[in-house]
């Protein structure tokens, strides 16, 4: 057992772990922030019909999620590349909330069916709603890799040559300007 943690602990160390255990985490955010818009929106039946506050809940954690997995997961600085960057990201999580809207309408069927109280038929939303988030989760954690690709090798590339701009700029103490 003490060697599988270990070898989990070096992975979680490595460019890719790194970048699943951030996706991850991006992702519970923003499942925590969809889940709750959810809860209220239609718990506290602000929006009263399901399919919109399943709608409205996903929309809304939809705006955090590409900025987490953008800067945070895959590392991403700069301005955004619409059609390599925004146009996938996001064509991927209207796919993703329209999926969920599918459970929501199967959620909706089965409130519509029974008897339950308000707060078991916002369970059931909500529940159906991180059920769909998480078939897709995986589908999106691939795209996202081809999408956000990381080049390691211009990276440190990028590294050595600021590297060797600083050494060349930086005089040293035996520097002819220094003994002066």
């Amino acid at each position: 057992m003490r060697t599988r943690i270990d070898s989990f602990v070096a992975w979680s160390k490595t460019h890719q772990g790194k970048k699943l255990i951030r996706y991850t985490a991006s992702s519970v955010i923003t499942t925590g922030v969809s889940f709750s818009a959810i809860v209220i929106f239609y718990g506290l039946k602000i929006i009263p019909g399901v399919i919109w506050a399943t709608l409205a809940g996903n929309v809304i954690a939809t705006l955090p999620s590409y900025h987490l997995n953008r800067l945070w997961a895959w590392g991403k600085r700069g301005p955004s590349a619409f059609r390599k960057e925004i146009v996938p990201y996001w064509s991927l999580a209207f796919a993703g909330i329209a999926f969920s809207q599918i459970g929501a309408f199967s959620a909706r069927a089965v409130v519509h069916s029974h008897h339950w109280s308000h707060l078991a038929n916002t369970a059931l939303v909500a529940f159906t709603n991180v059920v769909c988030f998480a078939i897709f989760w995986v589908l999106k954690l691939v795209v996202f890799n081809k999408i956000f690709r990381f080049d390691k090798l211009k990276v440190i590339d990028e590294e050595l040559v600021a590297e060797e701009l600083s050494v060349a700029i930086e005089p040293t103490p035996l520097d002819p300007i220094w003994t002066e």
